[in-house]
């Protein structure tokens, strides 16, 4: 994984930071606090492609959706293809609870 070259002590408070949060109100005010509103639209974006991409969609109608350029959706594709598997995680649990 990409991200264990930065494990440690604060991106760990990090992540149990964003575990402590209990609803998505809490989520906005602690974002707000946290990411400038460029970088909370980046990771939003990124979600979003994941999603169209694993319905099926093509790159031409996720770009017109969502904005994303080729790059990031390219990018997002590699990850869904060969990476640690954490949007399907959280794009599952997301779908098992709207179910």
């Amino acid at each position: 994984m990409q991200i264990d070259k930065l494990r440690g002590k604060q991106l760990d408070q990090l992540f149990d930071a964003i575990l402590s949060l209990e609803d998505s109100e809490e989520c906005y005010k602690f974002f707000d606090d946290i990411a400038t509103m460029s970088e909370i639209n980046a990771l939003a974006q990124r979600l979003q492609v994941a999603k169209m991409l694993r319905e099926g969609h093509t790159y031409s109608a996720i770009e017109e959706e969502t904005n994303a350029s080729t790059a990031t959706i390219s990018r997002v594709r590699r990850c869904i293809n060969y990476g640690s598997d954490g949007y399907k995680i959280v794009l599952d649990r997301i779908e098992d609870r709207d179910e």
